[in-house]
């Protein structure tokens, strides 16, 4: 799984990276330990133009009768989305970019029950995304709550040493295909989702100051 991420660019280097217009209220800190329930940047479609918008991560359905589903339902499988009805409505109509510079997972150490978490990024910490898929709740109160869950694949050569699954990272290709609305085809869109090439990815040891959801400096990564 996926359950903890960075974003550290400034929203102008977001902007230049993603060819996307960045709004003058989305002046965002660097985060070095997002967390599901916490909103988070991605790029969406709208009017077939692809625009930055904040949604909380972790995925309320449109149908679901409780908001802490949400909770469970921060990632997705590649392989499983369309097959099950619920994911394979997003998957054809509410897909989205998930904007990071990189992600944590944790190693077990050999003869020990401690894991040691790792920082994953592409070489060089560029930007990059995650392919996700986002949707609309109405609470009780009749608030709409934008949502959306990081979709997971099997590991490269990289992650495969730390964790049994990868977040799917997109190429620059694979995000102008995932945002194009008029793409329906399962096939062509989960053969964007393959692990990322290896060789153009690193991970190292980073301080266990990262498991505690409440720390986010950037020491954690130091």
């Amino acid at each position: 799984m996926c359950g903890r991420f960075t974003l550290f660019h400034n929203m102008q280097d977001i902007g230049r990276a993603f060819g996307v217009e960045v709004p003058a209220s989305m002046q965002l800190k660097p985060h070095y330990n997002v967390a599901p329930t916490q909103d988070i940047v991605t790029i969406v479609n709208k009017d077939a133009s692809p625009q930055l918008e904040l949604l909380r991560w972790g995925l309320i359905p449109s149908w679901a009768k409780e908001e802490s589903i949400g909770n469970r339902m921060i990632n997705a499988r590649a392989e499983t989305l369309a097959e099950k009805p619920s994911f394979k409505r997003l998957l054809h109509n509410r897909r989205c970019l998930i904007v990071a510079d990189g992600f944590y997972e944790w190693m077990q150490e050999p003869g020990s029950k401690l894991k040691t978490p790792m920082f994953i990024t592409l070489k060089g910490q560029q930007l990059f995304a995650f392919a996700g898929l986002w949707d609309s709740w109405k609470n009780p109160d009749g608030e709409q709550i934008r949502t959306c869950t990081i979709i997971t694949t099997t590991p490269n050569e990289v992650v495969s040493p730390i964790h049994n699954r990868m977040p799917a990272i997109l190429t620059e290709e694979g995000r102008d295909l995932w945002l194009d609305e008029s793409l329906k085809d399962d096939q062509a869109l989960l053969q964007q989702l393959k692990a990322y090439p290896a060789q153009e990815m690193e991970a190292r040891p980073v301080s266990r100051r990262v498991n505690d959801t409440r720390y986010d400096n950037a020491d954690l990564i130091a």
